[in-house]
């Protein structure tokens, strides 16, 4: 978003904002998280941090856990056990302070296919307070940044889904998160809107600072310099650089390593059914 000298509606105040580099707290803290449904257990003693203004892959096959994970960082699901935090700000102690650096996209599309573009935007501005004249600067320049400018008075449902899956990317980023959480994002795209999605992303981290946990079973939206994170049956098997997971594991690539640390037989960079 283009940065003003003036206050924000709704923006965090400067001297609040997280502070990046060296000393600066995780972006996401989970220590310790265990959820179970009823004798099912779906984490299991999960520990991992997210860094300020980096981008972290969380791979693991449909059914490893990512979706519970992002249940309980958003609060959607109560934390059984262990603790997580956002900023240094503990979701189940001071909630309001650390949802309100959060933003999410969750697998499942939750626009309402009735309104407009703008409709859609403007909607979810009110839920975070931000003034409807701010909402609508806040709306023109992110659908400026994600190339829908041209839709705004469109009906969400003509639009092609990538450009939902976009628009719900800029809709999350309407109350400036810090912190941005993708479930399996590009699920059902094609591959040039998969690829657009993902690079949008990226251009967040870089040119916006913030902290992405990206959600994926696919291989390919796997960079070298990725922070990457293993789960496997709800457990974290392995936590790093994916150049040094590679190294350690022995393996040729991201897809070599992942087969021999969950000892899957099957190729796991398709689809689920």
């Amino acid at each position: 978003m283009t940065a003003t000298n003036a206050p924000i509606a709704g923006a965090i105040p400067q001297d609040s904002r997280p502070r990046h580099g060296p000393a600066a707290v995780p972006a996401l803290s989970i220590a310790g998280v265990s959820h179970s449904y009823g004798p099912r257990r779906a984490l299991i003693d999960v520990s991992f941090d997210v860094a300020p203004a980096s981008f972290t892959a969380l791979l693991g096959l449909n059914g490893a856990g990512k979706s519970t994970l992002f249940a309980l960082i958003t609060r959607l699901f109560g934390i059984q056990a262990g603790r997580i935090s956002i900023f240094g700000h503990d979701i189940g102690r001071a909630p309001s302070e650390a949802l309100r650096l959060l933003g999410v996209v969750f697998q499942s599309r939750t626009l309402d296919l009735d309104l407009t573009v703008t409709q859609n935007l403007l909607y979810h501005a009110a839920l975070h307070g931000i003034a409807r004249r701010e909402a609508r600067v806040r709306s023109g320049e992110v659908l400026a940044r994600i190339g829908l400018a041209d839709r705004a008075g469109s009906k969400v449902r003509d639009l092609s889904g990538g450009q939902m899956r976009r628009l719900e990317i800029a809709r999350t980023l309407l109350h400036r998160p810090s912190l941005l959480l993708l479930d399996e994002a590009t699920v059902g795209l094609d591959v040039k809107a998969r690829a657009d999605i993902l690079s949008h992303v990226r251009r967040l981290v870089t040119e916006q600072g913030i902290g992405v946990l990206w959600a994926t079973h696919l291989f390919d939206e796997i960079m070298p310099g990725d922070d990457l994170v293993v789960l496997h049956q709800g457990r974290v098997l392995a936590h790093g650089a994916v150049e040094d997971m590679i190294a350690a594991a022995g393996a040729r690539d991201i897809n070599s390593a992942f087969m021999r640390l969950t000892g899957a037989a099957a190729e796991p960079g398709s689809p689920a059914p």
